[in-house]
């Protein structure tokens, strides 16, 4: 069985092959400038992997919660789902809102 010698990226696509799409970094940095844009109701905006990419909205006010999971279920055409409310952790009066994010 002959072995095959080429390299490949994480992706699948040959070393050498030239790639037209947007680094990883600079999509990332385009999704946290466009939600801290949007939505001004959220004090921090943090993204997290841990096998999966979520983001993280930390909002003070209770009553923003409900506009803040609007306004992020309407953006990126699906991109973000499973949205869930949670405790910010180290921070008692704040709250988080997190959704799974999808590139």
């Amino acid at each position: 069985m002959p072995k095959d010698a080429t390299v490949y990226s994480l992706d699948s696509i040959p070393a050498g092959t030239v790639r037209s799409t947007t680094p990883l970094n600079d999509q990332l940095s385009v999704i946290l400038a466009d939600l801290r844009g949007r939505i001004g109701e959220a004090d921090d905006v943090t993204l997290d992997f841990k096998g999966k990419l979520h983001v993280h909205l930390d909002v003070k006010r209770g009553e923003d919660l409900p506009l803040v999971e609007a306004k992020l279920a309407e953006l990126g055409d699906g991109m973000f789902s499973q949205i869930s409310r949670g405790a910010t952790p180290n921070h008692p009066f704040s709250h988080r809102v997190s959704a799974l994010v999808t590139i």
